[in-house]
């Protein structure tokens, strides 16, 4: 199938699949927002999660790098700030398909 002809969770389906990547770096190859790209991963997550594959989503959550929090409630969010310390110094979820 040509790129052209691939639908937006296709092709963050195919990218998914090469390598982990934020969605800020996705949204960067697939010229979407980062929240976007969080928008249709869930759309994603659903037809990967299916029976038909053996296909799984995984989310590495985001983490605090000032306290190392990473219990956070949605991991298909970029949170602003910590709950815990309240700092802003959050990294984004890492998202890959396997």
């Amino acid at each position: 199938m040509r790129e052209a002809d691939e639908t937006t969770r296709q092709r963050l389906a195919d990218a998914l699949r090469e390598d982990p990547a934020t969605p800020s770096e996705l949204a960067v190859e697939l010229d979407l927002t980062p929240h976007s790209v969080l928008r249709h991963a869930e759309h994603v997550f659903r037809s990967v999660d299916s029976a038909e594959t053996d296909e799984q989503l995984l989310v590495a959550p985001p983490t605090c790098r000032d306290c190392g929090f990473d219990d956070f409630d949605d991991l298909l969010n970029l949170p602003s700030r910590c709950p815990s310390c309240k700092s802003e110094a959050v990294s984004e979820p890492t998202l890959t398909i396997e």
